[in-house]
């Protein structure tokens, strides 16, 4: 469902906008451009996504383990 919202911007934004977005695109592109900050959805879909990456998993696993050999090697080696 889609709601309808005035805003208002500066000049200088307005006329970028049409001039790189163009017409009959704005709504969109500002929609894309929020949907990350404002919906949790979006945060849930990124770290699923994240976590689904197992190369990327096991090099995070990797790198957490170093830095905690580190600070315990530092502490109490």
């Amino acid at each position: 469902m889609h709601k309808k919202l005035t805003i208002t911007v500066d000049e200088e934004v307005y006329d970028g906008l049409h001039a790189v977005v163009g017409r009959r695109r704005i709504s969109r592109f500002l929609n894309d451009l929020a949907r990350p900050h404002v919906t949790q959805a979006a945060l849930a879909e990124g770290y699923a996504a994240m976590a689904a990456d197992t190369a990327r998993e096991a090099e995070a696993f990797d790198w957490a383990a170093g830095l905690v050999a580190g600070v315990a090697h530092d502490n109490f080696g």
